[in-house]
């Protein structure tokens, strides 16, 4: 198996359990990045569903389809996180934490785009 599968089907199993936690274990997920949920359960859902089921099935679905361009379309989601913080980054405030996220979204993005692009 050439480098280059090996690196797709890692970052869609990277893609895959992050999504996991999100969709099955929202409260964890809430806590590691300080939200909280005021009652109503949207706060999970969204979690469940923006961090969680959509990370999973974008994985899924480079796995099953097996082509450069579904492998990168795990590049631009990722660079979509990426963009998302650079924004909080620059109008929310810094914090260490944001400055993690943001270079774990944006390495999965460079990777995920320049070998399948």
């Amino acid at each position: 198996m050439e480098i280059v599968t090996l690196v797709n089907w890692a970052l869609a199993l990277l893609s895959i359990g992050f999504g996991m936690a999100g969709w099955l274990f929202p409260d964890f997920t809430m806590s590691k990045v300080d939200l909280t949920d005021s009652g109503s359960t949207m706060g999970k859902s969204e979690i469940r569903a923006a961090s969680g089921a959509l990370f999973v099935m974008s994985g899924l679905g480079a796995l099953i389809l097996a082509t450069p361009v579904a492998f990168a379309m795990i590049g631009f989601i990722w660079g979509g996180g990426a963009l998302g913080r650079a924004t909080s980054l620059l109008l929310d405030g810094r914090t260490r934490l944001k400055w993690i996220f943001f270079a774990s979204e944006l390495s999965v993005a460079v990777i995920a785009l320049s070998i399948n692009l």
